[in-house]
């Protein structure tokens, strides 16, 4: 006949999921606050990728002319 013990072991298990939300949140506010915005670390790894995707970029590019690159649809286009 205990039927409410199944219901407060879910109102428990609810409540501690929404504290761990709550607390997360917090932290990540905290962290937020704690950080310059556009820190140097940030910057430096912005570029370093934007010169990576440019490096690899040219590897792409060398030797290879532009109707290399070109579509079907492109030339019909063209034409």
């Amino acid at each position: 006949m205990p039927r409410g013990r199944s219901t407060f072991t879910k109102r428990q298990k609810e409540q501690a999921r929404q504290q761990k939300a709550r607390d997360k949140a917090e932290r990540k506010t905290l962290n937020k606050q704690d950080r310059p915005e556009g820190s140097v670390d940030e910057l430096d790894e912005a570029r370093e990728m934007r010169e990576a995707a440019e490096a690899q970029a040219a590897l792409f590019r060398i030797g290879a002319d532009e109707e290399d690159f070109s579509t079907p649809q492109a030339s019909k286009i063209e034409s």
